[in-house]
């Protein structure tokens, strides 16, 4: 694990996700102090649930795992008069062309990340809302069947698409990622690798903000029982011998 402070090197300056991820570890304090109730309205446009708490709104870009094109193109078939240099070019030419369209058919068909769309993401105790008016996005915290951060702002999850469409993963590119992955892991997956070894926060992240006159009310070592209401017993520590997961940007 690389160590930002190794041969001399200062403190890493307070970036804008930091601001996010400060406003995520004072969201969960008041979670699991349940004081969630005083913290300002959050103004959405999401249709909320009786009782359900919007708790942070910002950009969001949605990725979903998929193909361009299935392999197939469209076969140039030439037939040339001429003279045989004339006929020998119009024919090459025509291979190359047919070659190219087949490298890009053959491309298009291996899957890959690729931008559904952007809008406004909802983060609420229950749910995330992603806004759009062609590829809207409504996952519940306990309906997933995986969650990750695949990195500093990237939510990884996957689920059962309610209208047929099989098991799917999609990705949510949004300063909210962490934020999003406590809540859905604490609530589905209370013994997650990065949840445990509290793996979504920079290993200084506490004293950093410290360091910024905003000390962290919620603690690392407190991410894993969140949402647990005051007095529940907190989930152990994890061995001396546990990788640190650091989520470099």
């Amino acid at each position: 694990m690389h160590d930002p402070h190794a041969n001399g090197a200062g403190p890493q300056a307070w970036s804008t996700l930091d601001e996010y991820l400060w406003y995520t570890c004072d969201i969960l304090a008041d979670i699991r102090e349940q004081r969630v109730g005083q913290r300002p309205v959050v103004a959405t446009r999401a249709r909320l649930e009786p009782g359900e708490r919007a708790l942070a709104v910002g950009p969001a870009h949605r990725l979903s795992w998929r193909a361009l094109g299935d392999g197939s193109y469209t076969r140039n078939s030439t037939f040339a008069i001429g003279g045989p240099a004339f006929v020998i070019g119009a024919l090459a030419a025509s291979a190359i062309g047919n070659a190219n369209r087949r490298r890009n058919a053959e491309l298009a068909a291996q899957p890959r990340w690729v931008l559904d769309g952007t809008g406004e993401v909802t983060v609420t105790d229950r749910h995330v809302l992603f806004g759009h008016p062609q590829c809207p996005l409504h996952l519940s915290w306990d309906g997933l069947e995986s969650v990750d951060l695949a990195g500093p702002d990237l939510l990884l999850a996957g689920f059962h698409d309610m209208y047929g469409g099989g098991y799917t993963t999609v990705q949510l590119q949004t300063p909210w990622a962490s934020l999003m992955f406590v809540l859905a892991a604490t609530t589905s997956f209370p013994a997650h690798p990065r949840l445990l070894t509290r793996g979504w926060l920079p290993p200084d992240f506490e004293q950093r903000s410290a360091a910024q006159g905003r000390p962290v009310r919620l603690a690392p070592s407190a991410a894993s029982s969140a949402l647990a209401p005051p007095g529940a017993p907190a989930v152990p520590p994890p061995p001396r011998s546990a990788p640190q997961v650091h989520l470099e940007k």
